[in-house]
């Protein structure tokens, strides 16, 4: 009865629901105009996490660790006259961008020399100035040559390769005026490179970051066009209606509009996430408009009365794509039950995109449906389609002769996927997403290989004591652990208040190279006087140490080595770092609590597996969960312990085939493929649902037995079921166009899935029903 009213609202309310859509629509495209792009690191993380807190507090300290954008070079003529001039103007050209903070190159280096008539150091550029002959840029290179600071930073340990690191400013790194400084830089130094025939490589967080977003901005628009296209076109050749292709058309523009503007309206910007939602709604709201214009067809061959098939069509369609799209938007809104940011927010919107466009799209086609001549004989050719009634029959028969043949081929593909899901593996990089010919993967590399990486890798203590950052029992602490990280591959030298002590006392001693050390304590009040004069930009211990001198971080950057290795190297030296801070070795035992140093590794790269690890473990208890609600939702339709059973089984199968074929594949386990399961298992539970209502209305209403339902279902649902099905696969497949790996992933395992969760429900599910329902009616009026 309910369905039944919602049928004469809308259509005794035409113009009043037109007009409501229109206004809304109009708002909606507003609040769409007013979209941003996210600039700032993905938060994966929930603010509760201690992780996060961490890093936050890191971030307030010190600053954004992944501001540095790195230039990288390999050559030999660097200190060649004409060259070595290209790269001091470049150096100075970038630095002049506004919102470029520093700069830091061979070309504007600096060493430290003392000042004795003062008694304060001098800090003393190598390159004054332009050089105008090749011996000034000789003594360049061997004062550079003596200063182990730089050695591993700004010039490779070979010495033919050479990195230019430049800083963002704060305000600017996670605004929309980071693309265009970046676009700027790149610019002017690919016409560095080939002015002087020098192959050149960018990296570094601003530059990847950066790059990332705007492919997302692209492959947004990209997705809508490819997704408007192809299930569009898929539409009228299944219906051959240009008037049926024309107002889905409709449909999908407003979807669009109005999740654009949802996601406005809640306060989010576009992530790579986010991206995804406009043409997946084009994809998941197309399925509604298939099942309302077949019913209404089909009622009209009954009685040639358009209204009356209207109404029919309404009320029956409306409660089935109802419960069918509440499980779809289950399968995304578990994620909002992560904590983390990023799925929360994609989650959330995907849930409100689906159950608006679901009632737009029963709003929207049944009224222009009504305007419009009744339906043509060939526009309802489409239901008796030979090549999909042999199909159906086919299919059919299947269930009804072949069933034990049928239980033992899923059976043996059940185990032969248990067997390939043993072999899926968890791993996760930064950049992993992107193809291996990507100039950003290669330059990634490039880097990695003579400078060891980019990704930050941080050290924060926390001495509880003011000035202890000085202590000299604290400095060697610090030297002690830089020693454990020099032990791994994956990290850069350094960056700390001890490097910085090393260098002025080599300053202090004359600059000789063998003097780049930590003093004893005597020295190190020797250097305290001359120290002590240091002020503003000079201040080596700005970068490294807060105004208290009490917190004070240790910074090294390090491979994209992945998940699984940063986790080994973060288990492998936090225990150790614990040890030199705060184990007695005197007296072989741990110092009181209250005595003990604060010491945690952070950083970009461990939040970064941290977060992933995180994902991994709530995605599968989100699957979980998006698993009992749905099978909630069919236990208030049927209630029935086994038919919510079989309800599920299904759905379940093809997450089970499509784990294994990852397991073969090498496809690994992170949050773009994991995404996969729960979003497949609330689309495909679509399916369950059209067929199940189906043949329970045969059941009760039609006294129909189990046989004849099972055929009358198969027949007439098929055909809906099979257009939606192919759309779906279709619809998803655009996302192997995608530039990221993880997005190719994500649209060809849901592709497969979805297939295979149609074929599931129209033979599985049928072969459920006519063994189980032999032995005991699973409906009963």
């Amino acid at each position: 009865m309910f369905w039944y009213n919602i049928s004469k609202i809308i259509l005794k309310n035409r113009r009043i629901w037109l007009a409501v859509l229109t206004l809304m629509t109009a708002l909606m495209a507003y609040m769409a105009s007013q979209i941003q792009m996210s600039y700032e690191l993905v938060k994966i993380l929930p603010k509760t996490d201690t992780n996060y807190k961490l890093y936050e507090d890191f971030k307030k300290r010190f600053g954004e660790d992944g501001n540095v954008m790195v230039i990288a070079i390999k050559t030999d003529n660097i200190y060649n006259l004409p060259v070595f001039n290209e790269w001091y103007d470049l150096t100075k050209q970038i630095k002049g961008i506004e919102g470029i903070k520093n700069v830091v190159s061979n070309a504007n280096l600096f060493e430290i020399v003392k000042n004795d008539s003062l008694k304060k150091f001098d800090f003393r550029p190598i390159v004054a100035q332009r050089p105008t002959t090749q011996a000034e840029v000789d003594t360049i290179r061997n004062t550079i040559a003596r200063l182990p600071f730089y050695r591993g930073f700004v010039y490779s340990t070979e010495g033919n390769a050479h990195l230019m690191a430049i800083t963002f400013d704060q305000a600017k790194l996670n605004s929309k005026g980071r693309i265009t400084i970046t676009k700027d830089i790149e610019a002017k130094t690919r016409e560095f490179g080939k002015k002087n025939g020098i192959e050149v490589h960018f990296s570094g967080m601003p530059f990847i970051r950066t790059n990332f977003i705007s492919k997302v901005s692209a492959e947004m628009e990209k997705f809508m066009f490819l997704a408007f296209l192809i299930t569009i076109g898929i539409l009228y050749l299944f219906f051959r209606s240009v008037r049926t292709a024309l107002f889905t058309a409709l449909l999908v523009i407003i979807s669009v509009v109005w999740s654009v503007g949802i996601i406005v309206i809640l306060g989010y910007k576009i992530t790579i996430l986010l991206g995804l939602i406009p043409p997946l709604i084009i994809v998941i709201g197309i399925p509604n408009t298939i099942f309302l214009v077949n019913k209404y067809q089909e009622e009209f061959l009954k009685h040639n009365d358009k209204m009356r098939a209207l109404s029919v069509a309404i009320e029956k369609i409306g409660k089935t794509t109802f419960l069918a799209n509440v499980t779809t938007s289950i399968g995304f809104f578990v994620f909002y039950f992560t904590g983390s940011p990023l799925l929360l927010e994609f989650g959330l919107v995907a849930a409100i995109c689906i159950m608006s466009t679901w009632a737009v799209s029963l709003i929207l086609i049944s009224i222009l449906i009504s305007y419009t001549p009744p339906p043509s004989a060939k526009n309802v050719r489409h239901l008796e389609n030979k090549y999909i009634s042999s199909f159906l029959q086919y299919v059919n028969k299947l269930v009804h002769t072949r069933r034990t043949a049928l239980y033992s081929f899923i059976a043996f593909l059940l185990v032969i996927s248990v067997v390939g899901m043993a072999r899926l593996k968890a791993i996760g990089f930064i950049v992993d997403d992107l193809p291996q010919n990507d100039p950003i993967f290669a330059d990634l590399k490039f880097i990695e290989k003579h400078f060891h990486g980019v990704v930050p890798f941080e050290v924060m203590i926390n001495t509880k004591k003011e000035n202890g950052v000085l202590n000299p029992q604290i400095l060697n602490k610090i030297k002690v652990m830089q020693r454990e990280f020099a032990k791994y591959d994956e990290f850069t030298n350094p960056i700390s208040v001890v490097e910085a002590i090393k260098f002025i006392y080599q300053g202090y001693r004359g600059g000789d190279e063998k003097y780049y050390q930590l003093p004893g304590a005597l020295e190190l009040q020797k250097l305290a006087d001359y120290a002590g004069s240091v002020k503003g930009k000079e201040n080596l211990f700005a970068s490294f140490i807060d105004s208290t001198k009490q917190y004070t971080r240790i910074s090294f950057q390090c491979a994209d080595a992945g998940t699984v290795r940063i986790k080994e190297l973060v288990d492998a030296l936090q225990p150790k770092i614990d040890t030199i801070f705060n184990y007695d070795r005197e007296n072989k035992q741990w110092l009181p609590k209250e005595q003990q140093i604060e010491a945690k590794v952070t950083g970009g790269s461990v939040v970064s597996m941290q977060g992933n690890n995180y994902l991994l473990k709530n995605l599968v208890e989100s699957t979980a969960l998006a698993i009992v609600l749905v099978c909630i939702v069919m236990a208030t339709q049927f209630f029935n312990a086994r038919m919510i059973l079989i309800s599920t089984l299904p759905s379940i199968i093809p997450l089970i085939i499509t784990a294994g074929f990852m397991g073969y594949l090498g496809i690994p386990l992170k949050p773009t493929t994991t995404l996969v399961f729960s979003i497949a298992f609330g689309i495909s539970s679509d399916g369950t649902i059209y067929f199940l209502t189906k043949y329970k209305d045969e059941i009760l209403n039609r006294n129909k037995t189990v046989s004849q339902a099972i055929t009358e279902t198969i027949m007439y649902t098929g055909i809906s079921m099979f257009y939606t099905g192919i759309i779906l696969f279709f619809g998803f497949g655009i996302f192997v166009a995608s530039n990221f790996k993880g997005t190719v992933f994500l649209g060809t395992l849901v592709s497969i899935t979805l297939l295979m969760g149609m074929v599931s429900n129209l033979v599985l599910l049928p072969a459920f029903l006519m063994t189980l329902d032999k032995r005991k009616p699973l409906v009963k009026s």
